[in-house]
């Protein structure tokens, strides 16, 4: 196989030359789920359960390899998190297709974090608790996905470069734990301007014409510009980044496909918020409590971003996210990513972890430990970008409420040691060691590192705050500086897994959200800035690292409380309600069809509704699909006994749309008590556009 790979990429260089020494392969694959009756994943709420599409969602892969072969790939979703058991299937599956070229090892997947799409796919119950347990019809479609766009980029491999960028982005986010920041060293403060890292951070890559084919970015900011009232899925500000870019380097293509391929990623976005108004009491407009964001009386404490509604919302935060990320792949000249590809991977059981750090507070070297996974009173108070559903619970508490503690530890309460590690945490469930019907949180997280020429990505399994991604970030840049290579650090959130929140150890002090979120107790940071340096070390050496405690297989004992399908009646495809005759653009066109139920059929890669318009041939052309950002539609129960429905569809013309006829054509399925699933469509009458 060595020799194999070496006559390839010396035939490779005899046909384009020493200038391109990379290929790159790039695809992209739908991966959105059941739009109605899941919960979606993120704010942690059961209420908030789809009633249709606004977006669609998407994975995007990267392959990239170097001239001796070594090959890493590189996924992002549009989705909340990654788990471990979609990264085993995924690997199983393209085990089956590619043989060992792809593993856990050189893939890592990294999600934007939308907290617009359906949930219960992590096979923890903490997570899957408030999404009614493990839905299958969630997770298929991600592995899926997922497989097909990594795919459809080891099909599309060809000669390129990679080149790396920074540029400022203006308006996209602030700090929701602004006192947590200030806990930090006033020295170590005094490097940084702000308490956000404004810069967008950009990999590009050209193939052997110079051509821009693709580019992945990481953006510290949470994909929360749709808050807890959104009921559509939505890929959110990063996903919109995404939809900008792609559109405007595939022009006359539909979402969702030509060749671009444009991606985007969390990076030390844990305490950043799109919300750019700041927080502030949603009844009476006076301000929060900077430490527990307590409002008076039963007023709730609550983050406003830039415009008047979650859409717009989203619109203004990801569309000054497109133009930062616009401006860098134009930009020349930029620093072009030369030198070897490699990656290295480990598991480390985080309670197990042990060490010595120096305490900046102290001045002195101090023994550490890692913590069996606790969750804080903080957790229940949510943030200020989605509240908690109690208002009892406040940010910033180190005591605790012993009736709470008493409700929240009847499972499993906490030993003695148990608080000693997570102190000053109080603890409001003890997670470790709860394995009842299966694990609550993860023991065994996964730490990866993808290194790309001088760029290194540090796959994180949790999400991590302004100044621990810092910490990390300089941790493995001094590494390099010893070795003699300049090198870029990616730290990536919420990589291959989700873990919930890392935060240093001043910040856990004070105990915000994301403090009481951070399982593992004060030194998780130190933790993984340990466990980095030394499995980089072992990569910068060409040494290998045992693969650590993989995490148990738990999807046998997976629980289930989504009831399913039974049956639908009616004419599907009938028209309820008509189009209008005639429409200007910015109008609302608006139907309603006679529906079954979407989660018959997800139409993967397709579409529940098309604008088609009339062509002078007589034929009809699609050019909208339900992936566009100025669609909805919402489906209803119109008798739960009888089992009918409908479905309302929107589309509001933009200024760019053609002068011309149009209809509407909606597909869809239903399901008979005997015959199964069946597709149908159905189509409006014409309507023209003046």
């Amino acid at each position: 196989m060595a020799y194999v790979k070496l006559f390839a990429a010396t035939l490779l260089a005899f046909f384009v030359g020493t200038e391109c020494q990379l290929r790159v392969g790039l695809g992209r694959y739908d991966v959105t789920g059941p739009s109605v009756e899941v919960p979606f994943m993120g704010y942690g709420s059961m209420t908030q359960r789809g009633i249709g599409i606004h977006t669609r969602q998407y994975a995007r892969a990267f392959i990239i390899e170097d001239g001796s072969g070594n090959r890493v790939v590189f996924v992002n979703g549009d989705i909340s998190a990654f788990t471990h058991p979609m990264k085993r299937e995924i690997t199983r599956r393209l085990r089956l297709r590619f043989g060992d070229l792809y593993t856990i090892d050189n893939i890592m997947l990294a999600p934007t974090h939308t907290h617009g799409g359906p949930g219960g796919y992590h096979q923890l119950v903490l997570y899957d608790i408030t999404c009614l347990g493990f839905i299958e019809e969630t997770f298929n479609p991600i592995v899926i996905g997922v497989v097909e766009a990594i795919t459809r980029a080891h099909n599309n491999m060809q000669a390129g470069r990679a080149f790396y960028s920074e540029v400022p982005i203006e308006d996209f986010g602030i700090n929701r734990s602004p006192a947590s920041y200030l806990a930090n060293p006033a020295s170590e403060r005094a490097r940084y301007s702000e308490n956000i890292d404004r810069n967008l951070q950009q990999i590009k890559f050209v193939n052997a014409n110079d051509d821009v084919i693709g580019a992945f970015h990481w953006v510290a900011t949470h994909a929360v510009s749709m808050n807890n009232t959104n009921y559509l899925i939505s890929f959110d500000n990063l996903g919109y980044a995404s939809y900008l870019l792609e559109q405007e380097f595939n022009p006359g293509h539909l979402v969702g496909r030509g060749p671009f391929v444009g991606a985007f990623s969390t990076s030390n976005s844990a305490d950043i918020s799109p919300n750019i108004l700041g927080p502030r009491c949603y009844r009476n407009g006076g301000e929060c409590d900077t430490l527990t964001s307590a409002c008076p009386a039963d007023d709730v404490c609550k983050a406003e971003g830039p415009g008047e509604t979650d859409k717009e919302n989203t619109r203004i935060i990801g569309g000054n996210i497109f133009k930062a990320a616009l401006i860098g792949l134009r930009s020349e000249p930029q620093r072009e990513l030369t030198g070897n590809v490699g990656f290295v991977h480990q598991f480390v059981e985080m309670h197990r972890q042990t060490g010595t750090w120096f305490n900046p507070t102290t001045q002195r070297n101090e023994s550490f430990r890692g913590c069996l996974p606790a969750m804080g009173t903080s957790f229940a108070a949510g943030t200020t970008d989605g509240p908690g559903a109690y208002s009892f619970f406040e940010q910033g508490d180190t005591t605790g409420n012993p009736f709470w503690q008493l409700v929240g530890n009847a499972l499993r309460p906490p030993t003695r040691d148990d608080r000693d590690c997570q102190r000053p945490k109080p603890i409001l469930l003890m997670t470790g060691g709860m394995s009842w019907p299966y694990l609550w949180q993860p023991q065994s997280l996964p730490t990866q590192v993808l290194k790309i020429g001088s760029a290194v990505i540090l796959g994180v399994a949790s999400e991590i705050t302004t100044m621990a991604g810092r910490r990390l970030r300089d941790t493995i840049t001094e590494i390099g500086q010893s070795m003699g290579e300049d090198l870029v650090v990616l730290p990536t959130g919420m990589a291959n897994m989700y873990a919930s929140y890392v935060v240093t150890f001043e910040e856990f002090q004070v105990q915000r959200y994301e403090a009481g979120s951070s399982p593992y107790g004060p030194h998780t940071l130190t933790i993984y800035q340990q466990t980095f340096q030394r499995i980089f070390t072992a990569l910068m050496n060409g040494q290998t690292v045992p693969a650590g405690p993989t995490p148990r297989d738990e999807s046998r004992s997976q629980l289930t409380f989504l009831t399913p399908v039974v049956m639908d009646t009616g004419r599907f495809g009938r028209v309820v309600v008509e189009p209008r005759a005639t429409y200007n653009r910015h109008q609302v066109v608006f139907t309603t069809f006679v529906a079954g139920n979407p989660r018959n059929d997800l139409m993967t890669e397709g579409s529940y509704f098309f604008v088609q318009q009339l062509q002078t041939n007589g034929t009809w052309r699609d050019v909208v699909t339900d992936a566009n950002w100025e669609t909805k539609f919402i489906w209803r129960r119109v008798s739960t006994l009888l089992g009918t429905s409908e479905i309302d569809f929107y589309w509001t013309i933009p200024a760019n749309v053609e002068n011309g006829t149009y209809r509407v054509r909606h597909v869809g399925a239903s399901r008979g008590a005997f015959t199964g699933v069946r597709r149908y469509d159905g189509n409006t009458r014409i309507f023209t556009i003046n």
